[in-house]
């Protein structure tokens, strides 16, 4: 069994002492050899309380070949984070020779915040093991992104637990994350400039053909006698028909894309959409706006009409909500729409959850919007109470006005 020291010494010493150190490093030379070659089976660490020696149980050769093999790193820790073993990969990720991996702190590799973050994950972990992402930092002063997987390993001896650790790059993943995200981006540009078009094609066509038809329908009733009672009467019904129609139509138009964003502004298109949505479901929105002292850019205004939008027809679908708030508000640099309803709600820990056979795909998409212009979405829900959709967006506003903080006027929109 070959056992490597990890002790500190001095670099200056005296020229009687130059034997020694050649020793001292032929021996060093003979455990890099043996850390290569997989022949290593313990560690010793000068501790507080002496040197101790930390046997690596089940470090056959083969199973050494295995984890050294592997494309992601592997580590085994004490208690207290000291790394036992560390396989190539690990190494090469942190881009530290393994002979000053081995035998240090796991501790260094981490930044205070992923310390705290990985603290309680071991202290909970058990033998399924658990998972947490954190930046790692790299010989070279970088970071990477990386998912650190923990699992506590049998004892063997041990006076606790040791850890063991799979680490994950994250850099490609993250990077082809932003390549999808910033497809996904044109794809919603391409969808809405769609929208406008056709948006354009139904209110300018459909409806004024519908129109022009309705009132021709108007002028065949108009024509026909008392005699001519039941064509009148279906003539009526056709005008009826015609008028539900033209609505309809005006309707889809203005959902697909309203005219009054671009005309009045964020503010006019939530009040006109809640009123649509009260008089059409019967469910009373309150709503409170900013006075906001000029617009917003143009996709923080879409952004926000669209997560209202979907946010309402998944009340409508799903929640059975007997009263809807919408509150739109400027904290500091960044503008904030609150959206809270009093119906079921649903189990988070489910979430997205499954409706007949398709994911929350809604709450997704909304997800997604808000990272579009740098903004972030949280979601709160309670079963049999409510659920509550936060979006925050920053703004691209001076200093001397992001300190300031207004207050919304409420206005209750009722059918």
């Amino acid at each position: 069994m070959k056992t490597i020291r990890h002790k500190s010494h001095s670099l200056s010493a005296p020229s009687s002492e130059l034997a020694e150190l050649r020793v001292r490093l032929a021996g060093a030379e003979e455990a890099l050899r043996a850390i290569r070659s997989g022949e290593v089976d313990s560690v010793m660490v000068a501790g507080r309380q002496g040197p101790q020696v930390f046997t690596l149980h089940g470090a056959e050769h083969a199973y050494r070949i295995l984890i050294e093999s592997m494309n992601e790193g592997a580590l085994m820790l004490t208690a207290d984070k000291t790394i036992l073993y560390a396989n190539q990969c690990f190494a090469r990720m942190v881009k530290c020779p393994l002979e000053q991996v081995m035998g240090g702190s796991f501790r260094r590799f981490l930044s205070t915040e992923d310390r705290a973050s990985l603290r309680p994950l071991v202290r909970q972990a058990d033998h399924t093991g658990a998972k947490v992402q954190v930046l790692l930092k790299v010989g070279d002063g970088s970071q990477m992104p990386a998912q650190i997987s923990v699992r506590l390993l049998a004892k063997n001896g041990f006076k606790r637990a040791p850890i063991g650790m799979v680490v994950t790059d994250l850099t490609e993943s993250r990077r082809t994350e932003e390549l999808l995200r910033a497809l996904t981006h044109r794809v919603v540009q391409v969808q809405e400039t769609e929208r406008g078009r056709v948006a354009l094609e139904l209110h300018d066509n459909i409806t004024q053909l519908l129109c022009a038809v309705l009132f021709s329908s108007q002028a065949l009733a108009d024509g026909l006698s008392a005699r001519d009672a039941p064509a009148k009467s279906e003539a009526l019904k056709l005008r009826e028909m015609l008028g539900h129609a033209a609505e309809e139509v005006e309707r889809i138009s203005h959902n697909l894309r309203p005219s009054i964003l671009d005309q009045l502004g964020l503010a006019a298109v939530l009040r006109a959409t809640s009123t649509e949505f009260a008089d059409r479901t019967g469910v009373p929105v309150k709503l409170a706006c900013v006075p906001l002292a000029a617009r917003l850019p143009a996709d923080t205004e879409l952004t926000l009409y669209r997560i209202l939008q979907e946010a309402l027809k998944n009340v409508e679908k799903h929640a059975h909500a007997r009263h809807v708030t919408v509150d739109l508000v400027q904290e500091g640099a960044s503008i904030q729409l609150l959206i809270n309803d009093d119906g079921i709600g649903f189990n988070q820990n489910h979430y997205p959850a499954r409706r007949k056979g398709k994911r929350g795909l809604g709450l997704l998409g909304m997800s997604e919007r808000a990272n579009y212009v740098g903004g972030a979405l949280k979601v709160k829900s309670i079963r049999r109470g409510g659920t509550q959709i936060e979006v925050r967006i920053p703004l691209p506003i001076p200093p001397a006005v992001a300190r300031r903080s207004r207050r919304p006027s409420a206005k209750t929109i009722s059918d």
